[in-house]
């Protein structure tokens, strides 16, 4: 059973924050005390968040969610971004796809380029464009994260550096106006880290809610991304971008 637009929500507000409570929430949406139990019962049954006294709380600052539940978390978004990105890379060119759902629904808006080289670790990605035989796919060895479906370790670093990939594109697991990019897990930020530096241009791809979120894995600051595609930002957030000079396309 997938989640309501209202607990898609409250799903990206928990974790932008260190708790919420029952109040917080009756108050944004408008809605009795009951139908909030309600959504928090059903996202801790999916162990989505931390049940706490009064509310809710993220359930690891350590940990993202599994891949299976962030697939469809603000897919229309994710698909937006997905078609911009898809637009600037041509036919022929090498990409490297990272980790994360969003880069999955590159892997998606990509299949009708055609002699396109991808390389990933992410074995969703490898799945999708395993169907079109006209795009050459090729996965880098490592350690299986079987909750992301992906690889990572010491084996998937030293596969990224043998290569210079014309496009890097990846993910992150939050933002943060002064650490830069974020990630959950160390690993899955150090594959990160060297697509940035093995590519010639790096494209991050995320959408307005990883800004604040509790990520505690740092990857590399703003000013070693050539463009960031989100689907919206605020002004001081736009301001900060072009500081350090990243190309901004909105996607909505």
């Amino acid at each position: 059973m997938s989640l309501n637009e209202r607990q898609n929500q409250i799903l990206n507000w928990v974790q932008q924050e260190d708790a919420l409570l029952v109040e917080e929430m009756v108050a944004r949406f408008n809605v009795s005390s009951q139908t909030i139990r309600k959504d928090i019962n059903q996202l801790a049954e999916r162990h989505l968040v931390r049940r706490t006294h009064g509310g809710i709380a993220p359930v690891s600052s350590t940990e993202n969610l599994p891949f299976d539940h962030r697939q469809f978390l603000n897919s229309d978004a994710k698909q937006a971004i997905a078609a911009k990105v898809a637009q600037m890379i041509p036919s022929g060119a090498s990409v490297f796809l990272g980790i994360g759902t969003t880069v999955e629904y590159v892997a998606k808006a990509l299949v009708s380029h055609h002699d396109l080289q991808v390389f990933t670790n992410n074995l969703t990605v490898a799945s999708i464009l395993g169907n079109y035989p006209h795009i050459r796919v090729r996965v880098l060895a490592g350690k299986l994260r079987h909750q992301h479906h992906d690889l990572v370790g010491e084996e998937t670093l030293y596969g990224l550096r043998q290569y210079y990939f014309d496009y890097g594109v990846l993910g992150c697991g939050g933002m943060d106006e002064e650490q830069g990019i974020l990630d959950f897990d160390p690993e899955e930020a150090a594959v990160s880290r060297v697509l940035v530096e093995q590519s010639r241009y790096s494209l991050l791809v995320a959408d307005q809610h990883k800004w604040g979120r509790k990520a505690m894995a740092r990857v590399q600051p703003f000013s070693s991304i050539d463009w960031f595609f989100s689907d919206a930002l605020t002004e001081s957030q736009t301001q900060l971008l072009t500081s350090h000079g990243v190309h901004i396309k909105l996607c909505s």
